[in-house]
């Protein structure tokens, strides 16, 4: 028997808190505890073998009967979600996974005992051993697999102590976080999103020359678009065939045509047409010990045109390069190392974007970037891809989250899917960003993400799949909603969408209609969907909430541990606030929604002090303009806005208060509201 903190194989069983995830486990396969305090329930797996070779599989024990999700690469640049319930549904390339110990299908309800039931959930991240990378497959024996490759032939030896952590606990959420901050102590090579700086681009409404021009980009165009902050694309190679050689002003780079050998796990999901003229034509690669040079020359250019930062694409096709420079591991930690601290010179905002770019070898060697595309590209003209979007960036970011803001892409503000996709954008906690051409915007649209000073409510956290959503398929159950929530300061934010219909097919290996007409669906929301809102809540809080709908209007007191049903058409969705009921002195119950016009209506709340003036009052500090709403369980005496009494509607039935904020004729101002029940 081997024995890490929580996580144990023991009788031929790798168990989790005693409870048994895989069984028939190799007898090579040994646990090593972390060697630290941060986290009591997990363990390193690893794997005695007397094999060498630059590319190695050993099966750990079957998966058998446990409703699991994990991202994997389709494509050689992007992840994407798979379900299932045995090893043999893990497809190849699988870079996350998490897997449902007991029952997690009745999370926030309570036993007859009055105990609430939860589950236990165990994650699988397969990480970098020396020069050698590892992932999860299954096989037809419903074995869990661990793949282990350098991405060079003369790279062969590895130690194999340290190549999957696993970790265990009732909240996935922090189970999930708390793990991947165990490989970064151990690792020492990348660092959590929470100890990055977040560009303030984030912040504000943006546009992209893409889709508006595609190709077709002019100076005039350009000149359109542009306002406040720009960044400038590139690849990681320089462009997508690298840097020429033999060019007598780059020679310095030392650039040579390198030729790129997929893993064949990549290849088996997909033959990428642009690897293949790659792979034929050749890259021209930059010498990893004058990659910084490049990098560096190459940025203060563009930061003495008072450009901000860069978006730098393509950075997957380094993991096939890896042959003669030490193996895929070593080539991307120097390309990342020279690419992070020439970012760190250049663009003091930290100013980068991570695209293509869904490897581990790239994840675990970031220390500084703090924003990654989170998903395949918005394809505006291809109707089978906006449900397979929406619910890609959501389960993605589930593990891209951890390290860095996920972006879930530009969208088209004029386009028959645009308020769907724009209503996933606001509780996505990223960057809202169109590709519109000049002239051609939705400005109703627009008015619901964005405030007149081109700032965005923008949410605190990466947006994620609520806990029930997180084993069921949205896209292809054709029974399931798919729901996102997020954290603001105040309150949380849950968008619901029904995603069916549509899925990567792995046999077409394309987006897929693969139900025209699908029908009707039906969840339920309520306060707990929200993971985080106790954190947020006032002091005492009781559970109660109230949600209000976005697109219905209407607020809804829910009583703890109550639900309400949401019902959705095929491609339909619905933005609910919810927010923490306070109980004042007087009796008054209260709780402030924020600008009802928009999609996040609860991210405008900056502050909010119950009482600390005077008895049954309300202060707060309110961003934005419009309307304005909150929950009240009695009629307000009075309302100021900064200091001056102001007129507001109060409806009986519902107790929603509404009053009518102006436009402010300051950037980012805020208004200091005190409601007096």
């Amino acid at each position: 028997m081997t024995v890490g903190t929580g996580i144990s194989v023991a009788d031929g069983n790798l168990n989790a808190l005693g409870n048994c995830i895989l069984s028939d486990v190799h007898d090579n396969i040994f646990v090593t505890p972390a060697t630290e305090d941060g986290l009591t329930n997990g363990a390193f797996v690893g794997v005695r073998s007397d094999q060498i070779g630059s590319r190695r599989v050993f099966p750990i024990g079957k998966l058998q009967g446990l409703r699991f999700m994990c991202v994997f690469r389709f494509k050689l640049w992007w992840m994407t979600q798979r379900m299932g319930t045995c090893g043999q549904d893990i497809p190849f390339e699988t870079q996350f996974l998490i897997v449902e110990g007991q029952d997690g299908a009745h999370f926030g309800e309570e036993s007859e005992d009055g105990v609430e039931k939860s589950a236990l959930y165990t994650v699988f991240l397969p990480i970098l051993e020396g020069d050698f990378r590892a992932v999860l497959q299954g096989n037809a024996n419903n074995d869990l697999e661990i793949c282990l490759e350098s991405g060079d032939p003369a790279v062969e030896g590895f130690e194999g102590s340290h190549l999957v952590f696993v970790a265990a606990g009732s909240d996935p959420f922090e189970v999930i976080t708390n793990a991947v901050k165990t490989v970064g102590r151990h690792l020492q090579t990348f660092s959590h999103r929470e100890k990055k700086k977040m560009p303030d681009m984030l912040n504000w409404f943006g546009w992209c020359t893409w889709d508006a021009f595609y190709t077709d980009v002019t100076e005039e165009g350009v000149k359109q678009g542009l306002e406040r902050y720009v960044y400038v694309w590139h690849a990681l190679t320089g462009y997508w065939g690298g840097v020429s050689p033999g060019v007598t002003e780059m020679e310095h780079y030392e650039s040579k045509l390198a030729y790129p050998v997929p893993s064949p796990g990549v290849e088996s999901n997909e033959h990428c047409g642009a690897v293949k003229s790659i792979t034929m034509n050749g890259l021209g690669l930059v010498n990893p010990e004058k990659v910084f040079n490049f990098y560096n020359e190459l940025h203060s250019y563009l930061a003495s045109a008072r450009i901000d930062g860069v978006k730098v694409d393509g950075q997957n096709i380094l993991e096939t390069l890896g042959a003669g420079h030490g193996g895929r591991v070593k080539i991307a930690r120097k390309y990342h190392q020279a690419l992070e601290a020439s970012i760190s010179r250049n663009f003091p905002d930290n100013g980068i974007i991570y695209c293509m770019s869904h490897n581990t070898d790239g994840l675990y060697s970031a220390k500084r970037s703090a924003v990654i595309r989170a998903s395949d590209d918005f394809f505006p003209r291809d109707p089978a891809s906006h449900t397979i979007h929406i619910a890609s960036v959501a389960y993605n970011t589930i593990f891209l989250g951890e390290f860095m803001q996920p972006d879930w892409d530009m969208f088209h503000s004029l386009h028959p899917m645009a308020e769907y996709h724009g209503a996933a954008r606001a509780v996505g906690g990223c960057a809202i960003y169109v590709s519109d051409k000049p002239g051609q915007h939705d400005f109703n649209l627009l008015k619901k993400l964005v405030l007149p000073d081109g700032s965005i409510l923008r949410a605190k956290l990466p947006g994620r799949p609520t806990r029930d959503c997180l084993f069921s398929d949205p896209a292809r159950d054709g029974k399931s909603v798919l729901k996102i929530w997020n954290l603001n300061d105040f309150n949380g934010v849950v968008g619901v969408f029904n995603c069916q219909g549509a899925g990567w097919c792995k046999v077409g290996k394309t987006n897929l209609i693969h139900d025209n007409q699908p029908g009707t669906i039906t969840g339920v929301i309520r306060a707990k969907d929200v993971d985080y809102l106790p954190k947020v809540a006032n002091d005492g809080w009781t559970g109660d909430a109230i949600l209000y709908a976005y697109l219905g209007g209407e607020v809804v007191y829910l009583p703890k541990n109550t639900s309400l049903p949401v019902t959705l058409k095929t491609r339909e969705y619905e933005v609910f606030t919810v927010v923490p009921v306070k109980e004042l002195s007087n009796g008054a119950t209260f709780a402030p929604i924020g600008l009802t016009k928009m999609f996040n209506s609860g991210a405008a709340i900056k502050e909010l002090k119950y009482e600390s003036k005077r008895c049954s009052s309300v202060d707060m500090k309110v961003r934005g303009c419009g309307v304005f709403g909150a929950y009240s369980s009695v009629r307000p005496k009075r309302i100021t806005v900064d200091t001056e009494e102001v007129e507001f509607e109060y409806k009986e039935g519902s107790g929603l208060l509404t009053l009518a904020l102006r436009i402010p004729e300051e950037e980012l101002y805020l208004w200091d509201m005190t409601i007096e029940l």
